[in-house]
């Protein structure tokens, strides 16, 4: 028995070949969000990169992706797939039902997403039964890559960052006005490309607007979302992705202000999948 399992961002999307119960393969695509791909420009991109080493004799597909918000959605993920593997059974679904397997397997618990986007629901060991909508890095999104990003690049344009940041920022990332404003407002998934300069943040830690800026923005992403589900003090809450895995410390500091009892933290989603999919 074969089974494939992918974790998809808007970013990067994580593959494991499991075989036999067994690890086998893993590999690394470009994010796989229906939002943005076609079914054809994911195929092509799978059979150079995974084909080789799964071979097309793959039983199931278990794909979590960004993007897959709906049946319609998981239909461009599950045409690729099935020109790949003829015949598969694939099942798609929402990258936070993935974060929340990832998280809790057959648990109950609040799951949140803190990577290129974000989001948060309650989880009840086998369906999201509760959620609040991300509404994307222009209208919701907190504390993502993304919004981060937007801030950082907002404060730095408009002189809101301190000059000795502004001036690291400077040589760190060539920033010209136009340029920007061009990969924003113009170009294809803006959110993946402000995401890029978050990192930044976490390098700066230390400086008194880096850690006001985290602060204000994961406090925002708890009382958007995660204090909207309810009675949220009843459940675990755990988080994935990189902004979550980066700022934990100040994630342990909020999780007890609001009265969690306990959380965890996983940077990457796709190693409790296979966990979870193995059993």
């Amino acid at each position: 028995m074969k089974k494939l399992v992918a974790d998809s961002g808007s970013t990067k999307a994580d593959w494991r070949l499991i075989e036999d119960g067994e690890d086998s393969c893993s590999f690394q695509t470009k994010g796989m969000n229906p939002f943005f791909r076609t079914s054809e420009d994911m195929f092509l991109e799978l059979k150079e990169k995974i084909l080789p080493c799964s071979g097309q004799d793959v039983d199931e597909v278990f794909f979590y992706g960004a993007g897959v918000v709906d049946q319609q959605k998981g239909e461009i993920v599950r045409t690729a797939l099935g020109q790949l593997f003829p015949g598969v059974k694939a099942e798609t679904h929402s990258d936070v039902l993935g974060a929340s397997r990832a998280l809790f397997g057959n648990q109950q618990g609040i799951a949140c997403i803190l990577g290129t986007g974000s989001n948060a629901c309650l989880y009840d060991g086998k369906e999201i039964t509760a959620k609040i909508p991300p509404l994307g890095f222009i209208l919701g999104d907190e504390c993502s890559g993304g919004v981060l990003g937007r801030k950082l690049i907002g404060d730095y344009f408009k002189e809101v960052m301190p000059e000795k940041l502004r001036s690291l920022f400077r040589e760190q990332f060539t920033i010209d006005l136009s340029v920007v404003l061009e990969r924003v407002y113009r170009m294809e998934r803006p959110n993946r490309y402000l995401a890029g300069f978050t990192p930044f943040i976490s390098q700066h830690i230390d400086e008194p607007y880096c850690r006001l800026l985290i602060l204000e923005s994961l406090t925002e992403f708890f009382e958007r979302n995660v204090l909207k589900i309810p009675d949220y003090q009843k459940y675990s809450i755990g988080f994935v992705g990189s902004v979550a895995f980066y700022f934990n410390n100040f994630i342990s500091d909020l999780t007890t202000k609001y009265g969690f009892k306990d959380y965890r933290i996983l940077k990457e989603p796709i190693t409790g999948l296979v966990e979870y999919h193995k059993n």
